[in-house]
């Protein structure tokens, strides 16, 4: 009897909580002490990109077909391509490989896709290149011996800072013979962030890794009141002259940056270089006149579905069914409060897993049903037939769901393998699905059926249970 009460408090706060979630689009839980947010988030339902719309593309290893490309290269490839996407303020990624050299992206709601795809092929290579007394304008290109095995081959000019001759210096481009020397990358950096300056101009502020910032105050020391040049990808960005020597291991890049592209030269420094080079195969734009009506007709039949559901346990089962039916209410509630709380992006395969679901929350009720009419009718009081009832239909039901969780991690291993993300968007919300109707069926149901069912006699109303 205690731990019936308990498990029916706990459901009714569930469901309380539940409603909560359901009901809104953010949660903020404050500290009682402070008045400062203890929980702040924003709990909105997330669409896919068949019914929110926004870009799809294909990306490719820009290599020729007979290089081999490992799926640890491709897989670090993904994960700066995300990363740089995340930090851009695209959210709800679908970012995954598919086979051994391709990328399948999905970004919805992006209203400017070229600007994303843009962004994220650019390799963002960062070099801190030594200019000497005598500096490029920004926007100048350059070559630095960096990756170069021999830099001081024949026909080229020795990698220093300048050439010898500093009235023949270039001012805006670089001869084309020149090469300057690297000091260090952007491997060395650890972070970067965009900030404003004392004059309200925006400047990336970076930190160095601890053996970078070694190399930086070694370089630094040697060479003060000497130019050091900010490059990314062969362009002059700026080049600031080195006023003292730099050992803290921080310093900023500045120049002449919108907010915009101080972000994203920021994102692309605190996500690295690509691996190998990437090239869009293919790319299109998903609008979402299709999503609205994809959701509205899925509604419909979610709400038809349950419906029938709930008229069958009724008309069939009598009051352990009604019984029954608010329990595959409260799964309707705890289901969408799941999906809002992980949160499970909703593609419109992922909505017919959950409403699919809805028809299997209530299979473990109908063995359960079927065995507590066969107690019943073998002489069993409700306490006893209830009990013994899930008892005997645990295996059944036990070794049918199992089989429906085998089945959602193949396609879950298939959906991610060969990048089909509306076939892992199905086998994550059916999986999540089966977990909550177990939940439902193994403990709310019991705790509702003894609540209601332990001080009723049988012999006065036998008809109530279908007898």
């Amino acid at each position: 009897m205690r731990n019936r009460n308990n498990w029916l408090v706990l459901i009714v706060l569930l469901i309380i909580f539940s409603l909560w979630v359901d009901l809104s689009k953010k949660i903020t839980i404050y500290n009682p002490f402070n008045d400062k947010p203890l929980v702040d988030r924003n709990v909105d339902v997330k669409l896919g990109l068949d019914l929110r719309g926004g870009l799809q593309a294909l990306l490719e290893a820009d290599v020729p077909a007979e290089t081999a490309i490992t799926s640890e290269e491709l897989n670090n490839a993904r994960n700066i391509l995300q990363n740089r996407a995340n930090a851009l303020g695209v959210s709800e990624i679908v970012m995954q490989t598919a086979g051994d050299r391709r990328i399948v992206a999905e970004f919805p709601g992006v209203t400017n896709p070229e600007e994303v795809v843009a962004t994220l092929k650019q390799t963002a290579l960062l070099e801190f290149v030594d200019m000497g007394t005598n500096p490029l304008q920004p926007g100048s290109i350059i070559k630095t011996d960096f990756g170069i095995a021999d830099p001081a081959a024949p026909g080229v000019d020795s990698p220093t800072a300048t050439p010898s001759d500093p009235a023949a210096a270039p001012t805006e481009t670089a001869p084309a013979e020149t090469i300057y020397h690297t000091v260090m990358t952007g491997a060395g950096l650890q972070t970067a962030s965009v900030q404003r300056s004392q004059t309200g101009a925006y400047q990336i502020a970076f930190v160095l890794k601890s053996d970078a910032t070694n190399t930086f105050a070694e370089y630094t020391t040697s060479h003060t009141k000497q130019y050091l040049a900010i490059v990314l990808d062969k362009q002059v960005i700026s080049a600031p002259i080195i006023e003292n020597p730099i050992t803290s291991g921080e310093g900023v890049i500045s120049g002449n940056f919108t907010q915009e592209a101080a972000q994203t030269l920021a994102v692309q420094l605190r996500s690295g270089a690509l691996p190998i080079p990437i090239k869009v195969v293919e790319s299109r734009t998903v609008g979402a006149t299709l999503g609205e009506e994809s959701i509205r007709k899925s509604v419909i039949a979610g709400i038809i579905g349950m419906i029938v559901v709930i008229l069958f346990m009724g008309f069939n089962y009598q009051l352990p069914g009604i019984i029954a039916d608010m329990a595959l209410i409260c799964y309707a509630l705890f289901s969408l409060m799941v999906f809002k709380l992980i949160p499970v992006t909703l593609t419109l395969p992922g909505i017919a897993g959950f409403i699919l679901s809805v028809g299997m929350a209530v299979d473990a009720n109908v063995l359960i049903f079927e065995r507590l009419k066969e107690e019943l009718r073998a002489g069993r009081n409700l306490r006893q037939a209830i009990d013994l009832a899930w008892s005997r239909a645990w295996p059944s039901i036990r070794d049918s769901n199992t089989s429906t969780l085998i089945t959602c991690l193949i396609l879950f291993v298939f959906g991610n393998t060969f990048g089909a993300s509306m076939v892992k968007g199905f086998s994550v919300t059916l999986a999540l699905g089966v977990g909550i109707s177990l939940f439902t069926a193994i403990i709310v149901t019991r705790t509702f059926l003894h609540t209601v069912l332990d001080g009723m006699k049988l012999a006065e109303h036998p008809r109530w249970f279908g007898l």
